[in-house]
């Protein structure tokens, strides 16, 4: 799917505020909005995904330029940077808000997603099988405001420099020819 000239990804990981600081940085990337997605409650809040009764995963709306960055890039960063092999949990965070999804937005969105996971799978990466959803974009919801560039604003904080800021390392360690000239943190 495109909006103007730039497609869109929705990925879910884990915390939203961990992708959003990796694919903020990423160069090609116009925009990146944490949100809700795959659940059945209309408008769902913050509190009502974190109580798991929602449906919804944390997830991001990545806009991207395809011409610079692909979607199958945008997939190799995604499933470096969280563990696609842990069903609905990313280290502490536990439930299903936090489970690993590839939210297709197309018919070739879902099979590069689709070979990228028998990529992994036949490459061995994780050691063991992921989990990985990849299902059919639902309904996005934006996160309420304060979650929007949660890490950028807020880079002393616990949560950010325990789980977000080596996420953000393991970026650049393995994709550093990638990220947007002029990026701190």
């Amino acid at each position: 799917m495109a909006e103007g000239n730039h497609a869109v990804a929705t990925l879910g990981g884990g915390c939203f505020w961990c992708l959003e600081a990796v694919f903020q940085k990423m160069a090609g990337v116009v925009s990146v909005e944490p949100g809700y997605s795959g659940g059945l409650t209309i408008n769902p809040t913050y509190r009502t995904v974190c109580e798991g009764d929602s449906g919804h995963a944390e997830v991001v709306r990545v806009f991207f330029e395809p011409e610079q960055i692909g979607f199958e890039t945008l997939l190799e960063i995604f499933f470096t940077i969280h563990d696609p092999t842990t069903l609905n949990r990313q280290g502490h965070d536990v439930g299903t808000q936090y489970r690993s999804v590839v939210f297709y937005h197309s018919p070739m969105q879902r099979d590069v997603a689709e070979k990228m996971i028998a990529r992994i799978n036949a490459e061995d990466w994780w050691g063991k099988p992921v989990v990985t959803q990849v299902i059919p974009a639902p309904v996005f919801y934006p996160a309420e405001e304060y979650h929007q560039r949660y890490f950028e604003r807020n880079p002393e904080q616990g949560y950010c420099q325990l789980v977000i800021a080596p996420k953000v390392a393991k970026l650049r360690q393995h994709f550093s020819r990638l990220i947007r000239t002029g990026e701190g943190n």
